[in-house]
Order: C-alpha cells, then sequence, then structure tokens
C-alpha cells in the first residue's frame, strides 16, 4: 500500500515531466511552482488560487490545472469554486492538501525542469 505522499509524488512527476521539451512553458510552470506555498502562507488558498488564475500565462494556467487533477477536481475552475464556498474546516484542509501537493511540483520544477527558486518565468 503507498502512501498518499508516495501517490502525490508519482502523480506530479509525470505531469511535470510532460513539459520537459516546452522550455517557454516549463520555465513559468516551474516559476510559479516555486511562488505557490509561499504565496498561500500569505494570502490565502482561494486569493492565491484566483491570481493564478488571473495571470494568463500558460505556464501558470497548466500548474493550476494539474493542481486542480492531482486534488481530484474535473477542472481549474472547479478548484477555485471549492477553494470559495467551501466552509472553514474544509477550506483549511483543502489548503493542506493544495500546499503537500505544491511541494513535490516545486521539487520536481527544480530537478525535472531545472528551474531554480530565482529564475523568473513571470
Amino acid at each position: 500500500m503507498r502512501t498518499l505522499e508516495q501517490k502525490l509524488a508519482a502523480e506530479i512527476y509525470k505531469q511535470v515531466q510532460c513539459l520537459e521539451d516546452q522550455k517557454q512553458r516549463a520555465k513559468e510552470y516551474g516559476s510559479m511552482a516555486h511562488k505557490l506555498p509561499v504565496l498561500i502562507r500569505q494570502a490565502g488558498l482561494v486569493q492565491t488560487l484566483a491570481y493564478v488564475a488571473a495571470r494568463g500565462k500558460p505556464g501558470a494556467r497548466q500548474l493550476l490545472a494539474d493542481l486542480a487533477d492531482v486534488l481530484g477536481f474535473d477542472s481549474a475552475d472547479d478548484l477555485l469554486a471549492r477553494s470559495r464556498e467551501t466552509e472553514l474546516l474544509d477550506y483549511m484542509y483543502l489548503t493542506r492538501q493544495a500546499t503537500v501537493a505544491l511541494t513535490w511540483y516545486k521539487r520536481f520544477a527544480q530537478s525535472v525542469l531545472g528551474v531554480e527558486p530565482t529564475e523568473g518565468g513571470e
């Protein structure tokens, strides 16, 4: 039986690996992956997700779609709606899930895509 961390790592690795040959999108994706955990801690989940949705860059939108998928949502819009409309305890749980997943996105952005935290793709 695999742990939640193992399941997340495997799924996120597949998502990130698909971007290896798309240099610009990978840079935007990786840059946003490094920023999101900090933004969530500073502004909260719903504000951060709304920010990413509004950015308009393909890499940032792809990261949001991938995050929604790995968290079990049909689309980024569904994730955004849930984060806006859910009760406090569910919001806290969703925030925790997103933060754990984003740790893997950040790790793989660095190891697979070669995007360092200081690179600006935004």
